[in-house]
Protein backbone atom coordinates (compact mmCIF):
# COMPACT_ATOMS: atom_id res chain seq x y z
CA UNK A 1 0.00 0.00 0.00
CA UNK A 2 1.55 3.30 -1.07
CA UNK A 3 -0.59 5.40 1.26
CA UNK A 4 -3.63 5.14 3.47
CA UNK A 5 -6.50 7.65 3.58
CA UNK A 6 -8.32 8.11 6.87
CA UNK A 7 -11.47 10.22 7.09
CA UNK A 8 -12.03 12.37 10.16
CA UNK A 9 -14.59 14.99 11.17
CA UNK A 10 -13.36 17.77 13.47
CA UNK A 11 -15.23 17.82 16.80
CA UNK A 12 -15.62 20.70 19.26
CA UNK A 13 -13.00 19.23 21.59
CA UNK A 14 -10.43 19.59 18.77
CA UNK A 15 -10.87 23.35 18.53
CA UNK A 16 -9.41 26.21 20.54
CA UNK A 17 -10.95 29.50 21.71
CA UNK A 18 -10.57 30.93 18.20
CA UNK A 19 -12.66 28.07 16.80
CA UNK A 20 -9.86 26.44 14.83
CA UNK A 21 -8.32 23.04 15.34
CA UNK A 22 -5.67 23.43 18.03
CA UNK A 23 -2.23 22.95 16.48
CA UNK A 24 -1.05 20.44 19.09
CA UNK A 25 -3.90 18.08 18.28
CA UNK A 26 -2.40 17.34 14.89
CA UNK A 27 0.31 15.26 16.60
CA UNK A 28 -2.43 13.23 18.33
CA UNK A 29 -4.12 12.87 14.95
CA UNK A 30 -0.84 11.71 13.38
CA UNK A 31 -0.58 9.00 16.04
CA UNK A 32 -4.15 7.84 15.45
CA UNK A 33 -3.69 7.81 11.68
CA UNK A 34 -0.39 5.93 11.97
CA UNK A 35 -2.17 3.28 14.02
CA UNK A 36 -4.90 3.03 11.38
CA UNK A 37 -2.26 2.67 8.66
CA UNK A 38 -0.78 -0.35 10.46
CA UNK A 39 -4.27 -1.75 11.12
CA UNK A 40 -5.08 -1.47 7.38
CA UNK A 41 -1.95 -3.52 6.68
CA UNK A 42 -3.22 -6.17 9.09
CA UNK A 43 -0.55 -5.25 11.65
CA UNK A 44 -2.25 -3.61 14.65
CA UNK A 45 0.29 -1.81 16.84
CA UNK A 46 -0.90 -3.81 19.86
CA UNK A 47 0.48 -6.94 18.16
CA UNK A 48 3.92 -5.32 17.85
CA UNK A 49 3.89 -4.53 21.57
CA UNK A 50 2.89 -8.11 22.42
CA UNK A 51 6.01 -9.23 20.53
CA UNK A 52 8.17 -6.79 22.53
CA UNK A 53 8.65 -4.22 19.73
CA UNK A 54 7.87 -0.54 20.33
CA UNK A 55 7.96 2.58 18.14
CA UNK A 56 8.78 5.74 20.10
CA UNK A 57 8.86 9.05 18.24
CA UNK A 58 12.33 10.45 17.58
CA UNK A 59 11.25 13.54 15.63
CA UNK A 60 7.94 15.20 14.74
CA UNK A 61 7.25 18.12 12.42
CA UNK A 62 4.11 19.84 11.14
CA UNK A 63 3.49 22.71 8.73
CA UNK A 64 0.17 24.51 9.11
CA UNK A 65 -0.98 25.92 5.79
CA UNK A 66 -4.65 26.70 6.49
CA UNK A 67 -7.00 26.08 9.44
CA UNK A 68 -9.69 23.50 9.96
CA UNK A 69 -12.73 24.21 12.11
CA UNK A 70 -15.55 22.39 13.86
CA UNK A 71 -17.38 19.90 11.63
CA UNK A 72 -14.85 20.06 8.78
CA UNK A 73 -14.37 16.73 7.07
CA UNK A 74 -10.71 15.89 6.69
CA UNK A 75 -8.94 13.28 4.65
CA UNK A 76 -5.65 12.36 6.18
CA UNK A 77 -3.19 10.67 3.88
CA UNK A 78 -0.43 8.68 5.57
CA UNK A 79 2.55 7.03 3.92
CA UNK A 80 5.90 5.57 4.86
CA UNK A 81 8.56 7.70 3.19
CA UNK A 82 11.61 5.74 4.36
CA UNK A 83 12.57 2.45 5.98
CA UNK A 84 15.98 2.18 7.59
CA UNK A 85 17.48 -0.74 9.48
CA UNK A 86 15.69 0.24 12.69
CA UNK A 87 13.82 3.43 11.74
CA UNK A 88 10.67 4.31 9.87
CA UNK A 89 9.57 7.73 8.59
CA UNK A 90 5.92 8.61 8.12
CA UNK A 91 4.51 11.52 6.12
CA UNK A 92 1.06 13.04 6.49
CA UNK A 93 -1.15 15.30 4.39
CA UNK A 94 -4.32 16.69 5.91
CA UNK A 95 -6.78 17.58 3.15
CA UNK A 96 -10.09 19.45 3.53
CA UNK A 97 -12.61 17.17 1.85
CA UNK A 98 -14.85 19.96 0.52
CA UNK A 99 -12.04 21.85 -1.25
CA UNK A 100 -9.46 19.12 -1.84
CA UNK A 101 -6.76 21.49 -0.54
CA UNK A 102 -3.90 20.36 1.67
CA UNK A 103 -4.13 22.31 4.95
CA UNK A 104 -1.40 20.64 7.01
CA UNK A 105 1.60 18.47 6.27
CA UNK A 106 3.79 16.61 8.67
CA UNK A 107 6.29 13.87 9.23
CA UNK A 108 7.47 11.71 12.10
CA UNK A 109 10.53 9.54 12.61
CA UNK A 110 10.23 6.42 14.77
CA UNK A 111 12.83 4.02 16.09
CA UNK A 112 12.02 0.35 16.55
CA UNK A 113 13.13 -0.59 20.06
CA UNK A 114 12.88 -3.65 22.29
CA UNK A 115 11.59 -3.75 25.88
CA UNK A 116 14.90 -2.33 27.14
CA UNK A 117 14.52 0.63 24.73
CA UNK A 118 17.49 -0.49 22.65
CA UNK A 119 17.13 -0.09 18.88
CA UNK A 120 16.25 -3.30 17.04
CA UNK A 121 15.78 -4.28 13.42
CA UNK A 122 12.44 -3.70 11.75
CA UNK A 123 10.55 -7.00 11.92
CA UNK A 124 10.35 -8.79 8.54
CA UNK A 125 6.56 -8.98 8.93
CA UNK A 126 6.40 -5.18 8.82
CA UNK A 127 9.12 -4.68 6.21
CA UNK A 128 7.39 -7.09 3.82
CA UNK A 129 4.05 -5.24 3.96
CA UNK A 130 5.17 -1.61 3.86
CA UNK A 131 5.64 0.20 0.56
CA UNK A 132 7.86 3.27 0.61
CA UNK A 133 6.05 6.20 -1.00
CA UNK A 134 6.80 9.93 -0.66
CA UNK A 135 3.87 12.34 -0.28
CA UNK A 136 5.88 15.46 0.42
CA UNK A 137 8.71 17.12 -1.45
CA UNK A 138 12.07 17.10 0.24
CA UNK A 139 12.98 20.25 2.14
CA UNK A 140 15.46 22.42 0.30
Amino acid sequence: MEYFDYHYRVIYADTDRMGVTYYGHYFRFFEAWRNEYFRALGLPYTECEKKGVFLPVGEAHAKYIAPSTYDDELIVRTSVSRLGASTINFQYQVIKKDTGKVITTGDTLHVFVDKTLRPCRIPDEIRSKVTVHTLLRKKT
